[in-house]
């Protein structure tokens, strides 16, 4: 059975039409307003009746970022869309032309799943998936299943606290793990050292047009992958810090796969390095147990539809 995984963003959704083997048939973008929730309703069902009418599917399924009901029907709270206590799925049900189950997941554990089920998880029993974008989102998978918690909020690993009274976190607490293990952090520590390490942020500046704030993790990688320094060190501090928070998670789940996904996997190399060395230097009886995997994801940007998908369809 085809299902449709919609892939939901602040400023924009992903819609593909999904085979059983992970496959996307089709796919239509749609711009959104992360204020206006009734136009994200509006949008999510105007793409999925333009790909009902093309293709045969059972379900649909909406990654969401955010914290999802325990029913898998709405989104409790979402940081950067205007979502509280929002029935999701009853709203789009309303205004899609085709009767279908449709099922809300937490948007993490929907690219979770998908690496799982058809990516770098494959072959995996326990896994771990970090997806290192703006925030850090994660999804745990403990003996094949998809682990949700009592209240479907497990797996928020990056609202982790790691540093008391550290940097300001989105979810109204300091110190969270995203806030150094993140996109976010990679520029904001970025931008810092342009203006601090001048003399050494020559090649960040020339790529942001001079302007330290207009510096974006994608030329610190750029910058890495020419071979300048600072920029090395800038992943290697954020490859610490995902290793070392990984080594905490690993010492309640011990996962045989650590994946990592969001668009710091472009780094390579220079990321997961560093990753794996944080990891072992604060891995638990080190040595004396088998060490986990890291990995990059697979399916990149298109996760979040692939697993939203198959999850909906199962």
């Amino acid at each position: 059975m085809h299902a449709i995984g919609v892939d939901i963003g602040g400023t924009k959704i992903a819609v593909g039409v999904v085979d059983e083997e992970g496959q996307i048939l089709a796919q239509v973008r749609r711009e959104t307003d992360a204020d206006d929730v009734a136009h994200i309703d509006r949008a999510i069902a105007d793409a999925c009746n333009e790909l009902v009418k093309e293709h045969e599917v059972g379900a649909i399924g909406l990654a969401a970022a955010g914290f999802v009901s325990p029913d898998r029907t709405s989104v409790n709270f979402a940081p950067n869309i205007a979502w509280r206590e929002y029935p999701l799925a009853a709203k789009v049900a309303e205004l899609v032309d085709a009767d279908l189950p449709i099922v809300v997941e937490n948007d993490a554990n929907a690219a979770g799943w998908a690496e799982f089920r058809f990516g770098a998880g494959r072959d995996a029993t326990d896994m771990l998936m970090l997806t290192v974008g703006t925030g850090l989102g994660g999804a745990v998978i403990s003996e094949r299943d998809l682990v949700r918690g009592k209240w479907g909020m497990a797996a928020e690993v990056g609202h982790m606290r790691v540093v008391p009274e550290g940097h300001y976190c989105g979810c109204g607490h300091e110190g969270c793990w995203e806030q150094y293990a993140s996109g976010s952090a990679l520029e904001r520590d970025a931008q810092h050292a342009a203006v601090a390490r001048v003399d050494q942020a020559g090649r960040l500046l020339e790529l942001a047009g001079g302007d330290p704030e207009k510096i974006r993790g994608r030329m610190v990688t750029e910058a890495a992958q020419e071979g300048d320094e600072l920029s090395v060190e800038l992943l290697a501090t954020l490859g610490r810090w995902i290793g070392e928070g990984s080594a905490s998670v690993a010492a309640l789940l011990d996962p045989e796969l650590i994946v990592i996904g969001g668009g710091v996997g472009a780094a390579g190399d220079l990321l997961l390095g560093p990753v794996r060395r944080g990891f072992e230097a604060q891995l638990s009886a080190m040595g004396h147990r088998p060490v986990a995997a890291i990995e990059l994801a697979m399916h990149g940007n298109e996760a979040g539809i692939v697993g939203a998908a198959d999850l909906a369809r199962r």
